[in-house]
C-alpha cells in the first residue's frame, strides 16, 4: 500500500494526486502539512485526509506514510526531496524537478544512495497517446525524420503568480515551457547536440516567452516554445515532419480533456483518439509499480537530470541566469 504525505496544499495536488488516489485502491493520502495549519486542516477536511501536522518536517517523519508528494515552489524541491529520501520515503516530485542541473544531480545521487524511488512528475509520458506517438516515430513508417516542433502556450495573468518570481524558480521554461522540451527529448529518445534560444523577459530574470532551435543526432531539427504572456493563446501540440509524411499530436499535455493523433503518410490521413483516463492516473500506476515491483520509470532521476541539463542550456543560450543562482 502506497501511503502518501503531501507537502503543502498546492493547486495541482487534487488533480495530480488526490483524485487519482480515489480511483486507486493501492494508494491513498494519509498526512498533509502546510505553512498554515488552518489551510492544511481545511484541505484535509475537504479531501478526507486523516492526519494534519504542523510543518513539512512532520510530514516526512510521520509513521503513517511511506511516500511523499512534493508540489512546492521549484526552489524548495531539492531540500525537501533529499530530506524525504533520507527519511526512507519514496518521492513523487513535481516538475520542474529542481532549480538547475546541479541540484538535480544531488537529488539523483541521494536516491541511488538510499534505494528509494524518485519520480519526476511528467505525467503525460505515461498516457497511451504518447506511447502511440513513440511507437509510430520509431517504426520507420514516416521514413527519415526531418523536424519536430513542440508548443505549449497558456497565459498567466496574475503578476503575483510564483511563476513570475525568480526567487521561487519562476520563468516559463521552468513551468509551461518544460513540457515541450521534455516532449522533444522523449519523442526522439535523445539529447540535442546544438541548442540556440531567444527569450522575452518580464519581471527581472524571469522569461515569459522562450523559443529554442535544436539539432539532434542524425541532423533532426527541433523547435520548442513556451509562452505565458497575457496575450498567449492556448496551444499544446507536437508536430513531426518526415520523408513520408507527418504526425501531429493535439493536447498530449492533458489528453483526458480532449486529444487526437493525426497521421499522414503517402497522402492518406488517419486520426486516432485515446483514453480519457487522467494522465495522473497512469502516472500513479507507474509510481506504484516502481515502489512495489521495482519497475523502471520513464521519468526517473537520471532522466530528470538530463531534462534539467537541457533547461540550463536553454537559459544559457538565451543569455539568462540559471534558476537557483
Amino acid at each position: 500500500m502506497i501511503k502518501f504525505g503531501t507537502l503543502g496544499t498546492a493547486r495541482i495536488t487534487p488533480r495530480a494526486l488526490v483524485y487519482p488516489c480515489i480511483d486507486e485502491p493501492g494508494a491513498f493520502i494519509s498526512v498533509v502539512g502546510a505553512r498554515s495549519r488552518v489551510r492544511a486542516e481545511a484541505f484535509a477536511h475537504h479531501h478526507g485526509i486523516n492526519h494534519v501536522v504542523d510543518d513539512y518536517a512532520s510530514v516526512i517523519a510521520h509513521e503513517k506514510i511511506n511516500s511523499v508528494y512534493i508540489p512546492l515552489p521549484i526552489t524548495a524541491h531539492h531540500e525537501w526531496t533529499i530530506k524525504a529520501l533520507r527519511a526512507g520515503k519514496h518521492v513523487l516530485c513535481e516538475k520542474s524537478f529542481a532549480a538547475n542541473a546541479r541540484e538535480a544531480e544531488e537529488m539523483a545521487a541521494v536516491a541511488r544512495e538510499t534505494g528509494q524511488v524518485l519520480m519526476d512528475a511528467f505525467h503525460y509520458r505515461y498516457h497511451p497517446i504518447f506511447h502511440r506517438a513513440r511507437e509510430i516515430y520509431e517504426s520507420g513508417l514516416l521514413g527519415t525524420i526531418r523536424e519536430v516542433s513542440a508548443r505549449f502556450h497558456a497565459p498567466v495573468i496574475d503578476p503575483g503568480d510564483i511563476r513570475m518570481q525568480y526567487e521561487t524558480g519562476g520563468g516559463v521554461t521552468m513551468d509551461i515551457g518544460c513540457y515541450p522540451i521534455s516532449w522533444v527529448r522523449h519523442l526522439t529518445g535523445d539529447e540535442p547536440v546544438e541548442v540556440t534560444a531567444v527569450a522575452e523577459v518580464g519581471p527581472p530574470d524571469v522569461d515569459v516567452f522562450l523559443a529554442t532551435e535544436m539539432i539532434f543526432p542524425g541532423g533532426i531539427k527541433a523547435s520548442t516554445s513556451g509562452d505565458m504572456r497575457p496575450s498567449a493563446k492556448f496551444e499544446a501540440s507536437i508536430t513531426v515532419k518526415a520523408e513520408n509524411g507527418q504526425m501531429r499530436l493535439d493536447n498530449p499535455l492533458i489528453p483526458q480533456n480532449w486529444n487526437s493523433l493525426e497521421l499522414t503518410v503517402g497522402g492518406d490521413t488517419t486520426i486516432e483518439t485515446f483514453s480519457r483516463r487522467s494522465t495522473y492516473g497512469y502516472q500513479l500506476d507507474a509510481f506504484i509499480n516502481a515502489v512495489e515491483k521495482g519497475e523502471s520509470l520513464l521519468t526517473g532521476p537520471d532522466d530528470a537530470v538530463n531534462q534539467m541539463k537541457l533547461i540550463d542550456r536553454c537559459y544559457e543560450a538565451a543569455g539568462m541566469r540559471l534558476r537557483g543562482e
